[in-house]
């Protein structure tokens, strides 16, 4: 959920912040899918303290710097975050919602049992078709992407168990705190492939991105061929970026749909 920020100081000296979301039911996804998260006792997330249909109150996690140290321990707590498991391919966090957000862009967390059947019609599909529609992808362009999609059951690698994932691991959505810790923000949280979470990093960079993977094959080692399969990966928060951005994204998901043709 994207939305205005403001720190507010409280009596006791305690910071928090608070968020203001103008899309229905952003709020509530977020809080749920921040309890989800810190439910699974393994990734540090603020505290939700309240919140009503536009309003949502979290603790405020003082600034700090990464170190290899911290990254290395945050790979092994998301490495942990996705064993806990979800339900389904696209499950919602307990408490959340089917129609929820990634940023500023709706997405529908509608479960199913087969996640290259799944990850194409709730993850890349609806993107693609608006992104068409708005005149930011090509028809010619959006035929590629839909190839991968066909081709999904054998560029998807073995077959892995529903991943409790943040769902947008973004740089801007990992704080490294003043405890040399990394919190993580403003999930999209759903039940997901674990190398899509993987696969934001990468896209859109991280501070000590080497040792958060080598913490993360520590505790959990990714199946041969993750690397070849990031564009796969790539193709939703490309497509999603499109939607919201425009024609740069849509370009980067085109050479990305391409790359994961050819590997």
């Amino acid at each position: 959920m994207s939305g205005a920020l403001t720190e507010v100081a409280l009596d006791g000296g305690r910071s928090v912040v608070v968020k203001r979301a103008d899309a229905p039911g952003a709020v509530r996804a977020e809080a749920a899918g921040l309890r989800w998260l810190a439910d699974s006792g393994t990734v540090r997330v603020p505290a939700v303290r309240g919140h009503d249909h536009r309003w949502l109150v979290t603790d405020r996690v003082p600034a700090g710097t990464p170190t290899a140290g911290a990254a290395v321990r945050f790979g092994l707590d998301l490495a942990a975050l996705h064993a806990s498991g979800a339900p389904a391919f696209g499950a919602p966090p307990p408490g959340g919602t089917e129609d929820a957000y990634i940023g500023l862009a709706p997405m529908r967390n509608a479960p199913g049992g087969n996640w290259p059947r799944w990850y194409a019609e709730h993850r890349v599909l609806p993107y693609l078709r608006r992104a068409v529609d708005d005149g930011t992808v090509r028809p010619d362009e959006a035929a590629v992407v839909e190839r991968v999609c066909a081709r999904l059951p054998e560029l998807a690698g073995p077959a892995e168990p529903p991943a409790r994932l943040h769902g947008d691991l973004w740089n801007g959505n990992v704080l490294w705190s003043a405890d040399g810790h990394a919190w993580l923000i403003d999930p999209a949280a759903h039940g997901g492939h674990r190398e899509t979470d993987l696969a934001m990093l990468h896209l859109f960079g991280c501070p000590h991105l080497d040792a958060v993977l080598d913490g993360y094959q520590q505790a959990a080692p990714l199946a041969d061929g993750w690397r070849e399969r990031l564009g796969v990966h790539q193709l939703f928060p490309l497509l999603v970026h499109a939607v919201l951005f425009g024609r740069g994204y849509a370009e980067q998901a085109v050479a990305a749909a391409r790359a994961a043709l050819t590997n």
